[in-house]
């Protein structure tokens, strides 16, 4: 890699990759406040959840497969062509149901549809846009950066709900004599941020040398999604829609099994693997991504269910309970801007990475006996902790893991990174639920489920009213408190394999470029 770009060239690139940044984080929080006023009007209550499904499968599956293609072709095609794959998803979202049956889908059966077209365009936003980084700034340099790119997700999740709450209730409009319903800007507010940035990267953005060659592996790719995609579905389902020692389940987890051990035998003997199996001979590269899996699905763990039980057990309003997550999002966009700036200025990452573990332990530890914690404000002083302790892993697993691999690789390195982090959310929030479901059968008698408390929660009982009852509040402190316990076991479990991060030296500039690979040697 040369590295010969202009400071104007890296300063515009960095520009339209923030937009490609936001664009692929509000997309993943702007949509579920509109979702009520979605079912309502297009009658699709039984699927709610595939909406969210379909963008997660589509997007998961692809991240390591964009991840590729850009080290085979280049980041900037690849971008051109993901930002246009979900632009295009944006906008069918934003028509689904607008004419009717379609091909004899219902309006949220399009829906469904056009968000796994979008989910397949945006799993590669974010993961090119950390790759280009890493093309354009050498690894001492990409801490700074990689921390502004943290920031940007956590003020999405703040900004995320407060946008699409405006456009749903204030955004119909008539034009031409047609209303349209304000939830449908949630998604067309989408398209002219991915008109500026298709803009600002073909115009503005220099030519970015790939470092690969050669034919796609169709089969590679085929056999990946066919492992994921069935592994995925049962996390998300499981549980609730089906059961989890059900013939569907059991039938999802082998076909997954079987499908991966084919995936890893066929990566072993093709040219130019989708995901090269030397890499996890590196173990920068393996510790480094089962750290990001493990903080993430920790994450997930305590940031999901903890608005149920202020709701539900501490009897505030679901505004209220909303606005004391902030915390966690303000601590998270400190943490990851400071640490970005100190590992560019000390060149070292590891002791930021253990500082962020041992923090988000201190806040969670208190969470493990929810009945002690009778006040909000002591919560929201914990997420305040928890999000600082989570910033500096928002970036820095991804940038050790750059910096250990050849240049050629880092694409793939990227991607996989984002790839097992979006796994690790979806086993956590499975794992989560499974775990809140068994705990208050246990505290109940088998009387309270987590489809019995979302129905309360839908209902508005005990919402806004100041006031709650006992003994659910009881419950939930008992079944959350529970999740939190396995949280902390699995951060615990994250500190270990931190310790065991190689702590190598940030290089200070570019590697030489070297020379594109028209094959590579067969692994294994």
């Amino acid at each position: 890699m040369t590295g010969n770009f202009t400071d104007a060239e890296r300063r515009t690139t960095l520009a339209g990759l923030m937009i490609v940044f936001l664009l692929s984080a509000l997309d993943q929080t702007i949509v579920s406040t509109a979702m009520p006023r979605i079912i309502s009007e297009l009658h699709g209550l039984t699927l709610y959840s595939w909406v969210t499904t379909a963008y997660l499968l589509s997007s998961t599956v692809m991240v390591p497969i964009w991840g590729k293609l850009g080290d085979i072709y280049g980041r900037k095609p690849v971008l051109v062509v993901g930002i246009s794959i979900f632009m295009v998803g944006s906008w069918l979202s934003g028509l689904s149901g607008e004419f009717g049956t379609i091909a004899g889908m219902s309006g949220m059966v399009q829906l469904i549809v056009f968000r796994a077209l979008q989910g397949i365009g945006g799993g590669a936003l974010f993961t090119t846009a950390f790759a280009i980084i890493a093309d354009l700034y050498p690894p001492r340099e990409r801490g700074k950066f990689a921390g502004i790119f943290g920031s940007v997700f956590g003020l999405s999740s703040v900004l995320g709900p407060l946008i699409g709450g405006y456009f749903t209730d204030h955004g119909t409009v008539t034009l031409a004599g047609h209303v349209i319903a304000g939830w449908r800007w949630v998604f067309y507010v989408n398209l002219p941020l991915c008109l500026l940035s298709l803009f600002m990267i073909l115009v503005k953005m220099p030519a970015l040398p790939h470092q690969r060659s050669g034919a796609i592996d169709f089969l590679g790719a085929a056999l990946l999604i066919a492992a994921f995609v069935p592994l995925l579905l049962a996390l998300s389902l499981g549980g609730h829609d089906i059961a989890w020692a059900s013939p569907q389940s059991v039938g999802l987890f082998v076909g997954a099994a079987v499908a991966l051990g084919l995936f890893v035998y066929v990566e072993s003997r093709v040219s130019n693997p989708i995901v090269p199996l030397h890499l996890f001979r590196n173990k920068t590269f393996v510790t480094a991504n089962l750290a990001a899996f493990l903080i993430s699905m920790a994450f997930m763990g305590v940031a999901v269910f903890l608005p149920l039980y202020m709701q539900l057990g501490l009897g505030v309003d679901a505004t209220t309970s909303g606005l004391a997550m902030l915390p966690l999002m303000g601590g998270l966009i400190v943490g990851s801007s400071v640490s970005g700036q100190l590992v560019t200025r000390t060149g070292k990452y590891k002791p930021f990475m253990l500082g962020g573990a041992v923090l988000l332990l201190v806040g969670v530890i208190p969470m493990t006996h929810l009945a002690g914690i009778q006040h909000l404000y002591l919560l929201c002083l914990l997420l305040l902790v928890v999000g600082v302790g989570l910033g500096p892993n928002q970036s820095l697993f991804n940038l050790a893991t750059q910096n250990a691999v050849s240049p050629r690789d880092i694409g793939v390195a990227t991607s996989s990174n984002q790839f097992f982090r979006q796994i690790g959310s979806t086993v956590g929030v499975a794992v989560a639920g499974a775990l809140l479901t068994t705990r208050l059968a246990a505290y109940g008698g088998g009387k309270l489920d987590l489809g019995a408390l979302q129905g309360l929660a839908l209902e508005g009982a005990a919402l806004g009213t100041g006031q709650r009852d006992p003994a659910l509040g009881q419950a939930l402190a008992f079944a959350v408190s529970g999740v939190m316990q396995a949280a902390l076991l699995v951060i615990v479990l994250g500190v270990i394999v931190i310790f065991f991060v190689p702590a190598l030296p940030l290089r200070s500039r570019m590697p030489a470029a070297e020379p594109v690979l028209e094959k590579e040697e067969a692994v294994g």
